[in-house]
């Protein structure tokens, strides 16, 4: 006779969930880099599916018991991620730098986000700018013309012209063809001072590359737009140490001005960095609505799951919740060790076939 588990008490995890870009749902004319998309973000808080027991799932219709399994879907597909340790660091740090620009005129201090991909650097971003901005609408709650957080992204083989556009295009400005990069700048600058912007994030900066005549025009006009606006700036991008970004005049100006904080995958070779990835993977598991889910399943399978997603937030994210949608199809709506070995990962992930390779390839250092 086999032993049924009764279900334990949910602890409070050591990570709090937060929104992430994925969970918003914007048009699709209103991606996250427009002042409409960024805005639905900001307000945005996800609001899971009620957990049913068994009995009022079978007193369903059909269609109403489809309805709510597409619910849970869409719900585990876009679980949202926790405040890890890498989001709070850059967080604090960028709350420090807004207050120290505050009365700066010039040579304003930074932040770059630096790591591998899959690390939750965009998320840490914008994460930032949803912070900095709920805070302002706070202290400003009756000011609706308030714009405090702009967010663009580097477009690959950008161009001066092309990086102001992004700029423009987040605040809604519309220019012609013909219109050269000093009149979309000038413009840019005016609504930025008249909106109060005093946050700037700029993602995939990795795209610009020092080393080429291209990415150094790019690099100054973002540097003129950091002279012209009275604002934070913070760049989040992959490995930019490697990529050039610090190298010659430019990057040694870049790197006098800008602190580095490192987006790392979690290690796993001592007991504190075990310790810390139990805690991760069972705040990932408090977000769960599975009917039928034991609390304290996943952090049983940590060491599984950490070979699995070699200790990247991102790897970790795509297994839980590609298992959770196969319990859902499969109707059990519980997470096993062989459901998470159906779910693909990246390749990255995959280079790793166990625990102590894993530690090896992240090298023994704790996560931020």
């Amino acid at each position: 006779m086999t032993r049924t588990r009764k279900p334990t008490r949910r602890r409070k995890p050591a990570y709090t969930p937060v929104a992430t870009v994925n969970t918003i749902e914007v048009p699709p004319d209103s991606p996250l880099t427009t002042k409409e998309g960024w805005a639905a973000f900001v307000r945005h808080t996800p609001q899971p599916p009620q957990s049913l027991t068994a009995s009022p799932l079978m007193a369903m219709s059909p269609k109403d018991r489809a309805r709510h399994e597409d619910r849970l879907r869409d719900y585990h597909a876009d679980l949202p991620l926790v405040n890890t340790p890498t989001i709070q660091k850059v967080i604090s740090t960028g709350r420090l730098l807004i207050q120290l620009n505050r009365r700066q005129i010039s040579a304003r201090r930074g932040m770059v986000i630096s790591g591998m991909s899959g690390t939750g650097k965009t998320t840490a971003l914008t994460q930032l700018g949803r912070a900095h901005e709920l805070a302002i609408r706070r202290r400003f709650p009756d000011d609706g013309d308030r714009l405090p957080v702009i967010y663009v992204t580097v477009p690959p083989a950008a161009t001066p012209r092309m990086l102001a556009v992004e700029f423009a295009r987040f605040l809604g400005l519309e220019f012609p063809a013909r219109a050269n990069v000093t009149d979309i700048t000038d413009a840019v600058c005016s609504v930025a001072a008249h909106t109060r912007v005093d946050l700037v994030l700029v993602d995939e900066i990795h795209n610009i590359s020092l080393a080429t005549r291209a990415g150094a025009e790019v690099s100054d006009q973002l540097k003129y737009f950091a002279e012209r606006l009275p604002a934070t700036f913070i760049y989040a991008g992959v490995e930019v140490e490697a990529q050039g970004l610090f190298a010659g005049a430019r990057g040694r100006q870049i790197a006098g001005r800008f602190t580095v904080v490192a987006a790392v995958p979690f290690a796993y070779g001592t007991a504190e960095q075990r310790a810390n990835w139990h805690a991760l993977v069972a705040a990932v598991e408090s977000t769960l609505r599975l009917r039928d889910h034991v609390a304290g399943t996943l952090p049983e399978m940590a060491e599984q799951l950490y070979r699995r997603s070699r200790g990247m937030i991102g790897s970790l994210s795509q297994l839980v919740r590609g298992a959770a949608i196969l319990a859902i199809d499969d109707g059990t709506e519980k997470i096993t060790a062989e459901l998470l070995d159906l779910v693909p990962v990246d390749y990255a992930a995959q280079r790793c076939d166990n625990p102590i390779r894993a530690s090896r390839l992240v090298g023994d250092t704790t996560a931020l």
